[in-house]
């Protein structure tokens, strides 16, 4: 295998390219898909029949923290991924972990939020637009728990096989994902939680 050394080592082989490539053919899915959940949203989003309204259930307190800490780890993978374009391992595997912990307090705080839900009487079945915002969140949320759990198996390569252009492509499309999983939570804050607030 021919590997090009005038490229990031993530890009260092053909292979790696066409890889990369097809990652960002499956983002455009994915986006396909966040965009219909969107569109839902926002054709039931005044359909709350005798359950609560956005206005009446978010709080900004919960959501600055969500927003705080996934913007963050964006920040600390691409410290990660940076690290790793300098061959220093120990401190992108850092990076990593760091990035890893503070998308897990990111879903432990929207679990919070969806008991409290629960608990207020907003659930899946009160009206169209729970049903809208659940499935919507609940999707993102799945993405995060799917890119943990993703990036807890790049970590144990990192540590076995060490920094090559495997592992290097690797965790450039899991910082792809990352990146993409952060893009649409500002869509989230912005016109789910912001708006409904209003």
């Amino acid at each position: 295998m021919k590997i090009d050394a005038t490229q990031p080592l993530e890009y260092g082989t053909e292979e790696n390219r066409n890889k990369i490539f097809g990652f960002w053919l499956f983002l455009g899915a994915e986006i396909a898909l966040f965009a219909t959940l969107f569109t839902v949203y926002f054709v039931l989003v005044n359909r709350f029949a005798a359950g609560p309204s956005g206005a009446e259930i978010f709080e900004i307190g919960p959501v600055l923290v969500e927003t705080f800490v996934l913007l963050t780890s964006s920040f600390t993978i691409g410290l990660a991924i940076h690290a790793m374009r300098l061959g220093l391992k120990k401190q992108m595997m850092i990076f990593m972990i760091i990035t890893l912990l503070l998308g897990a307090v990111f879903l432990g705080v929207e679990i919070f939020e969806f008991f409290t839900y629960v608990h207020e009487g907003a659930t899946l079945s009160t009206s169209a637009f729970l049903s809208s915002l659940f499935i919507l969140l609940g999707t993102h949320g799945a993405h995060v728990t799917f890119g943990l759990l993703w990036g807890g198996g790049i970590l144990l390569q990192l540590r076995k096989h060490g920094l090559d252009h495997r592992t290097a492509n690797k965790t450039f499309i899991f910082s792809l994902y990352w990146h993409f999983l952060d893009v649409v939570w500002i869509f989230i804050f912005s016109f789910v939680y912001l708006k409904g607030l209003m």
